[in-house]
């Protein structure tokens, strides 16, 4: 039952679209009239839009990109700067500047529009109580916002925690919807007609314009797929193509289908999803369904979290604080400052908008954008992974990018009625990202100028022949070359060194994980002097005690109670005169270097036996 919470939580933003997505699909925004005519057309874009992209695209070409196990596009972008799974090929290595612009595109993208998810899953299912009666209406946004708050507020315990208490929920969602679109398709059987794609392309062609623009509802059913990917890695490929095709995919179309026969019969109804259920189960319906929504909000935080720490690890975000909440699972984490700028967020979104149908009207822009992107991502993949020809590979691009360019254009007409928030969000997080990572190079080519090569520095050691005091010295180096400046401060000021002297390098591979057993590499030098790299995938989380403990394998035997650590901190002086990068990106860069979580922290060492040596840098 576990597993199946865990499944439900892959599931949770495709599988709770029905809640929403037909409603705004057939609420008439672009002047389309719900005659049956149209109901059965949008009903077989519906259907053809989930069997492709979902179905087919993701589940069959784009899990089948997986790294090393891991999903996403970040993992995808790592992917892609890969040969023989270690080095960049050369081919690629010219386009990797555009392909990392990609990636972090599609990275912010799916951080702006995942914001929204939470705040409309829930919205959408707590709505039904206005349904039953309208006394329930005022009290929708208040409950919407705590059920919220009660969400976020139990991050802390984890993803498995929330799975075991949710799991039987999973499935009680699925069976529901599904049984609860039965009775009204035996009633309408000739909305099985929808199935006939000439349906869906009658109806982009009569109305045109309009008919091309309610794509940008049709959207709402297929949202969740990037989340899909994003998760692979903790469920893995064959266990959600099982679950896919022999449940949640059954589940939809009977849902959806007993809507379009709902709405066959009854034009006007407004919120179909909660009319196909009987009166007296229309109260346990919105409890499932609220239950259900949280469920796929987990999708979008997980996801968060897991997306959060492959940008720290790779370099593009600052040091946040990770807590791990499962000793089983290394993904399993919980990033409480991404926690807390999601809550907020989406508290001030159901405040701002009031309803799911004008949540909706911001719904959809930005991850047609990632979904663009991560078919241009599968395209490199294809041919530097797959050995795919040039016209192979263009054709199977060509053939995705005609789904999720036509939803992209559809899409922009949301700008002015809300799509401009994870537009902006999304802008905010890819601002963020370029500057940490310009700012980091700027700050390395600033500390590279005075770097001493290691073998000089040993060398005028044993010149000096300064006094060696008992212990060992660890100095962390963000540069496996020359001697880190924290070393040569220390040997400046305090005119000795410890008998035994460690340089630690930690590195981030573009590989989801690295095996113990390859992690730590170690090389001696003269006169106590020793070099470490510690190899780390970009789903991992540096432990330097864990590194010290793996060196006794290398003859390198460290005590950690007779260690002390030795970090640099560099205060930032702006530089108006540089070129090198805007002055208000240099300000960006410092807020967050000021406010990136120490490494003393984030590198789990003994904070007791830390010595920080500061040093002022132009930049």
């Amino acid at each position: 039952m576990l597993a199946l919470g865990a499944l439900g939580i892959v599931y949770g933003d495709i599988g709770t679209s029905p809640l929403y997505a037909l409603k705004e699909c057939v609420s008439s925004p672009h002047g389309v009239p719900p005659s049956p005519e149209n109901v059965l057309g949008v009903l077989s874009l519906v259907l053809w839009s989930i069997t492709f992209v979902v179905s087919i695209k993701y589940l069959l070409f784009v899990m089948r990109a997986d790294n090393d196990g891991e999903g996403g596009v970040l993992s995808l972008l790592a992917l892609s700067l890969r040969q023989d799974g270690v080095s960049p090929a050369p081919s690629l290595a010219r386009r990797a500047p555009i392909l990392v612009l990609l990636g972090l595109c599609g990275a912010s993208l799916l951080l702006g529009e995942g914001i929204i998810t939470p705040a409309i899953s829930v919205l959408s299912a707590v709505e039904g109580l206005a349904v039953a009666t309208t006394a329930f209406s005022q009290f929708v946004v208040p409950l919407t916002c705590l059920i919220l708050i009660g969400l976020f507020v139990a991050q802390k315990r984890g993803t498995a925690g929330i799975g075991a208490v949710f799991g039987p929920v999973t499935l009680c969602w699925f069976v529901a919807i599904g049984a609860a679109g039965v009775p009204w398709i035996l009633r309408r059987p000739d909305v099985l007609a929808a199935v006939n794609p000439l349906h869906a392309a009658r109806f982009l062609l009569s109305h045109g314009r309009s008919g091309f623009f309610v794509l940008g509802s049709v959207v709402l059913c297929i949202t969740g797929c990037e989340a899909l990917y994003a998760d692979m890695g903790h469920f893995g490929r064959p266990a959600i193509r099982t679950a896919w095709y022999g449940c949640v995919f059954p589940a939809l179309l009977l849902n959806y289908f007993g809507q379009g026969a709902l709405l066959l019969q009854q034009p006007r109804a407004e919120n179909p999803f909660y009319a196909l259920v009987p009166a007296p189960l229309l109260y346990p319906m919105v409890g499932l369904a609220t239950m259900a929504t949280v469920v796929a909000s987990q999708a979008l935080i997980s996801g968060a979290f897991s997306l959060t720490r492959q940008a720290v690890q790779l370099g593009y975000l600052p040091r946040v604080t990770i807590v791990h909440t499962s000793g089983k699972t290394e993904g399993q984490i919980y990033v409480p400052e991404i926690n807390s700028i999601l809550m907020v967020a989406c508290l001030a979104l159901v405040v701002g908008f009031q309803s799911s149908s004008a949540l909706a009207a911001a719904y959809g822009i930005a991850v047609t954008g990632t979904m663009s992107i991560t078919s241009a991502l599968l395209y490199f993949v294809a041919r530097s992974r797959w050995g795919y020809s040039r016209w192979r590979a263009g054709g199977l691009l060509a053939l995705f990018w005609a789904f999720d360019l036509s939803f992209f254009a559809a899409c922009f007409a949301k700008i002015r009625h809300g799509g401009w928030f994870p537009l902006v969000a999304a802008s905010s997080v890819f601002t963020i990202m370029v500057t940490w990572k310009k700012g980091r190079k700027l700050l390395a080519q600033r500390l590279a100028l005075a770097v001493l090569p290691l073998e000089d520095f040993i060398a005028d050691v044993e010149r000096v022949k300064p006094p060696r005091v008992a212990g060992t010295a660890v100095f962390l180096a963000s540069s496996r070359r020359g001697t880190p400046p924290v070393l040569l401060h220390h040997f400046k000021h305090n005119k000795c060194l410890h008998r035994q002297v460690v340089i630690l390098s930690i590195v981030t591979d573009v590989v989801p994980e690295v095996a113990r057993q390859d992690a730590v590499h170690v090389k001696a030098f003269a006169h106590g002097f020793w070099a470490i790299t510690a190899h780390y995938g970009f789903m991992q989380t540096p432990d330097v005690l864990q590194i010290l403990e793996a060196c006794a394998l290398h003859d390198l035997r460290l005590d950690p109670a007779d260690t002390s650590f030795y970090l640099g901190r560099e205060t930032l002086l702006l530089d108006p005169r540089d070129h090198e990068m805007a002055l208000w990106r240099k300000r960006l860069f410092r807020y967050l270097s000021r406010n990136a979580r120490s490494a003393t922290d984030f590198f789990a060492i003994p904070a007791n036996r830390v010595v920080e040596i500061g040093a002022q840098i132009e930049l």
